[in-house]
């Protein structure tokens, strides 16, 4: 048997978590007028994993999965992850 259950999201909650993400897109923006030589990926990088994760949290509801299920995308983002800098390494080392 399915067991499901409604997550009721105040808007208020969807409004301060968009205000965020136009808030963070400030930033990238601020940010990438200055040059900060090899740090220019990494902040923009930073950025972007806090935009997305506050995505993933609020609206996708993975604040209300089980725990197998949030493991289980970690498990899978920490994989893309690797993958992604071994083709980095790769490409670097040419």
């Amino acid at each position: 048997m399915s067991e499901e259950h409604a997550h009721i999201v105040p808007y208020k909650t969807f409004a301060i978590v968009w205000i965020g993400l136009l808030i963070l897109t400030g930033v990238t923006i601020g940010v990438a007028q200055y040059d900060l030589g090899p740090l220019n990926v990494w902040v923009a990088l930073g950025i972007a994993t806090l935009k997305a994760g506050l995505v993933v949290a609020v609206f996708m509801h993975m604040k209300y999965e089980s725990w197998l299920f949030k493991i289980s995308l970690f498990a899978t983002l920490a994989i893309l992850a690797t993958f992604i800098g071994l083709t980095f390494v790769d490409v670097l080392y040419r």
